[in-house]
């Protein structure tokens, strides 16, 4: 009986997995750049962390995650998201008490959600996010969306869209849950269920329903940019004026709520617009949650991240055409032919290795012709010949696979001449 990979899941093979290393490290290049410090939390945390920290009406919550009751009768759950764990690990680290804020962290990591996997969207998916925590300066706002913008574009990617919107403090979001209820109550039971448990919790939620996108309330729904008071103008507008200063286009949207309760003040996704995409267009997304780290135990603390999916990555520069440089090249090959030179080849391989040259050599005991393949095969700079006879001298042929040249080399200089010829 075969037993087959879960739904929703993927592997990432050789001459694959290389893609997705160039995009880590250059993530963590561009973090370190901006002076961002890598954060990394357990893959599973307490239940009630997701209940109250991504909210009791959010999809994620009520419908996508991965729950269950270890045998000390405790609810966990896999990690749905990144920002509810940073969080918490914030205050129960008492990171707001060092030096040095804002605290500005980063994580690569795997997340957990069961919902319909299709393309681009698995059940276990990674996602690259920031969290800047500890400053209300909308200038970190401008920094955080700086910082994914610049990722994608220097992975090459041209076809982007950037929209933009503000949710407003907590006292414009009040007065905007009151219109919305207002507006949508009259007529709650055409829609769906989920829509009618969220009218009085978090109508605002309502916006995003996929469900009744369409139904004629949606296009006359009260906005939120009506509803702002004056300190949300003007922190909005200080946000704009910081992306126009850097030169990072935008687009408004006022419809733009995000999926989680924990959101207020900036919120902005990140889009691909490159033909055969999908109908799903959004890269990434994120936005500020001042009261999230008060909401879990600390102090109040002003905070905004993002988070991108990395798959959703790699499908855009696919559909853009870009090729990521994942050539992988042998600096050395060993051919041993006799059965003192196969012993030898081992320490041989070793002295390469620790001498830090990427080497390797046959291990099923193929012909000469055969292990020449499987050098080519493997893209090999050089490759080192050692029969018993030139072992019993000592030497060693090196054969430098574009030049075709070969030079007989003492054993024991062997490392050092491959280095040279690196």
């Amino acid at each position: 009986m075969s037993i087959n990979i879960p739904r929703g899941t993927k592997d990432i093979l050789p001459g694959e997995v290389e893609k997705w290393q160039i995009i880590e490290a250059k993530a963590k290049e561009i973090s370190a750049r901006f002076n961002y410090k890598e954060i990394r939390t357990p893959m599973f945390e307490h239940t009630d962390l997701f209940q109250r920290g991504v909210g009791d009406s959010t999809d994620i919550v009520q419908k996508e995650m991965y729950t269950f009751t270890d045998r000390g009768d405790r609810s966990l759950t896999l990690r749905p998201e990144g920002t509810a764990p940073v969080t918490r690990s914030y205050v129960e680290n008492k990171l707001f008490g060092l030096a040095g804020q804002p605290i500005k962290l980063y994580y690569i990591a795997p997340m957990f959600r069961y919902e319909r996997p299709q393309a681009g969207r698995y059940r276990q998916f990674v996602q690259f996010g920031i969290e800047a925590m500890g400053s209300a300066d909308p200038a970190i706002d401008a920094e955080v969306i700086s910082l994914a913008m610049s990722l994608y574009k220097e992975l090459g990617l041209k076809k982007l869209r950037l929209v933009l919107n503000t949710l407003g403090d907590a006292e414009s979001r009040k007065t905007h849950k009151e219109a919305l209820i207002a507006h949508f109550e009259p007529s709650i039971g055409e829609f769906c269920s989920d829509c009618q448990n969220r009218l009085t919790k978090n109508p605002l939620r309502i916006l995003d329903c996929k469900k009744d996108r369409d139904h004629e309330l949606m296009k006359s729904a009260p906005s939120i940019i009506d509803h702002l008071n004056e300190e949300s103008k003007v922190y909005f507008e200080q946000v704009k004026t910081a992306l126009t200063e850097m030169n990072i286009d935008y687009a408004l949207d006022p419809t733009l709520v995000r999926g989680l309760d924990y959101y207020n003040h900036t919120a902005f996704e990140i889009m691909s617009d490159a033909d055969g995409f999908g109908a799903i267009t959004t890269l990434s997304g994120g936005g500020r949650y001042n009261g999230l780290v008060e909401d879990l135990g600390g102090p109040p603390t002003p905070s905004i991240g993002f988070a991108m999916s990395l798959e959703r990555l790699l499908m855009a520069l696919e559909a853009e055409g870009i090729t990521l440089d994942t050539e992988d090249v042998l600096d050395c090959y060993v051919v041993a032919l006799g059965d003192d030179a196969k012993r030898k080849s081992v320490s041989l391989l070793n002295e390469l290795r620790q001498a830090g040259i990427k080497s390797d050599k046959d291990y099923l005991d193929k012909k000469m012709k055969a292990q020449f393949k499987a050098a080519d095969r493997l893209k090999a700079k050089f490759v080192a010949i050692l029969g018993d006879e030139e072992l019993a001298k000592g030497i060693i042929n090196v054969k430098n696979m574009q030049s075709g040249e070969q030079t007989e080399v003492r054993l024991e200089e062997l490392s050092s001449f491959i280095k040279q010829g690196k």
